[in-house]
């Protein structure tokens, strides 16, 4: 099984190498990502609602049914009830499918794109899945100069996309032994963020950190209530609580916010791309540390996040948010240069008593003092963090620096927190650094079992850390293993004293020889 899933991903991924490279062209390559990520999106979509329909059908005894060759007018009949059960509607002639038989043909190709894509999204107006519909084809400008500078231009483009994004061998998705269209959107996410640098790596966690983070946040639980992420990006980490558990262990599924609009709806097609139904998901627009969203449904039992690094807030100059439920138990605000305490003190806020909150930290954090320090004292008195861990160094596309994870619970069994240097675990890719599977293993082990481990991991005394004037870095409490050789200064000395004999010796016998030549 596993050699078909390699085989499968390997195949998937050179198919899209292979178009990113025949259609990049004019197309920047974080555009050009949106355009392709749209038309999966589109054939998804197409393919999803075609299979549920045929199945119905076929079950009922119409065993040659098909949903593709039914006449739009046959079709309206079931409008109302697929909009109530998978959130969307599409007519057979706008199906995938159908548009690439007629897109080569069609000169205004991108109107056609324009009015289907509209016609999915007004699909669900009015109607509980509106929110998750709402502008999700927004991103992909099909008259766009982008695409070329003439409407011939971008239709022939676009035809190319069409048929690439055709070709590709997602076959019935249920039967695969990956995530093919998730999969899909995850290479082409890394494949740009790698390419991109910054720009690309605000956005994405790498799924080796992504698995971390949530394992870590899963520890003991078969199943849980709610998945939440308060700058979500484009949703990895929130599905990999459905990879590790199974959707259906997420029992009221997924809940997010992000702040920027391609990203949000980035976040929004990566739900539907991994068959996540749009009743069991929430992902909304926003700046969650001003204007968070979703107020009615906190707490919740897993919180997994990669908050942005340092951003500005307004902080101490908004004088409502020290007295915001969120932020005022720890007395002070974080300084208004850097946010990123901000997203922990939020992110307790919203934890269940009996979850678990995994969030990736830049290790300033820890150390600095300030507002910064005060805010790590509430933390410790109240005995709210559970575990750092100090990771290896250019984990991340866009930066070297070597992060950490913070692990918060609100019920823990002793007033103690565990300190551990996972620094030098890791293997070399390339440029990058990368977490194996054993990796993640030994990390979550160690987490789990709370085992001291010298120069690795190191169970603390609160009381000790507020000695440390309540740094939290794991270097102050893990001992880093001295790897030189150790000199034995006797052993040394007997050498020296033996080398010095042996030149002696060898002086003599060089003029015993010199004096016989002279001789």
């Amino acid at each position: 099984m596993a050699n078909k899933r390699e085989l499968e991903r390997a195949e998937l991924h050179r198919t899209i190498w292979n178009m990113a490279n025949d259609l990049r062209g004019s197309v920047d390559g974080w555009d050009f990502k949106q355009y392709v990520l749209g038309m999966l999106f589109y054939r998804y979509i197409s393919e999803n609602i075609t299979a549920y329909i045929n199945e119905g059908e076929h079950e009922a005894g119409d065993k040659d049914f098909d949903y593709a060759i039914l006449s739009d007018e046959e079709a309206e009949v079931a409008r109302d009830d697929l909009v109530k059960t998978k959130g969307f509607f599409i007519l057979p002639s706008e199906l995938f499918h159908n548009l690439k038989l007629r897109a080569k043909d069609d000169p205004n190709l991108n109107e056609t794109l324009e009015t289907i894509f509209k016609n999915i999204e007004n699909s669900a107006q009015g109607t509980e899945s509106e929110d998750n519909f709402k502008g999700l084809f927004d991103d992909m400008d099909v008259n766009s100069n982008k695409l070329g500078s003439s409407v011939p231009k971008r239709n022939e483009k676009l035809v190319k996309l069409i048929n690439s994004v055709a070709e590709m061998q997602l076959g019935n998705y249920q039967d695969n032994s990956i995530d093919a269209f998730g999969d899909a959107y995850e290479f082409l996410m890394g494949m740009y963020a790698s390419n991109a640098g910054k720009s690309g790596g605000e956005y994405f966690t790498p799924q080796e950190v992504s698995e971390l983070l949530t394992r870590l946040a899963l520890v003991g639980k078969t199943e849980v209530n709610k998945v939440y992420d308060p700058a979500c990006g484009s949703g990895s980490l929130l599905l990999q609580s459905a990879k590790i558990l199974g959707k259906e262990n997420v029992r009221q599924g997924f809940f997010g916010q992000e702040i920027n609009i391609t990203t949000y709806n980035l976040c929004r097609i990566n739900m539907f791309l991994h068959d996540i139904d749009y009743d069991k998901f929430d992902i909304a627009h926003g700046d969650t540390l001003k204007d968070p969203v979703h107020w009615d449904d906190e707490p919740f039992e897993v919180i997994v996040s990669n908050p942005p690094y340092s951003i500005r807030w307004d902080g101490d100059a908004d004088p409502i948010l020290i007295n915001d439920p969120r932020f005022s138990p720890a007395g002070v605000l974080a300084p208004k240069s850097k946010a990123d305490l901000a997203f922990i003190m939020h992110s307790l806020a919203w934890l269940a008593t009996n979850g678990t909150a995994s969030i990736v930290c830049f290790p300033g954090v820890l150390y600095r003092g300030g507002a910064e320090q005060k805010i790590r004292q509430y933390l410790i008195d109240n005995n709210y963090i559970d575990t750092i861990i100090q990771l290896p160094d250019n984990l991340f596309f866009g930066t070297s620096i070597a992060t950490c994870i913070m692990v918060l619970r609100k019920s823990k069994s002793d007033n103690s927190t565990l300190f551990i240097d996972a620094s030098k675990e890791f293997i070399k890719i390339t440029n990058n650094n990368k977490l194996t599977k054993e990796n993640i293993e030994k990390i979550v082990g160690i987490y789990e079992s709370k085992e001291e481990i010298q120069y690795v991991s190191k169970l603390v005394p609160n009381e000790d850390i507020a000695e440390e004037d309540y740094n939290l870095s794991v270097s102050t409490y893990v001992e880093i293993e001295d790897t030189r050789e150790k000199i034995d200064i006797k052993v040394l000395n007997k050498e020296i004293e033996e080398i010095v004999k042996k030149q002696e010796e060898l002086r003599k016998a060089i003029d015993e020889i010199v004096a016989e030549i002279e001789g």
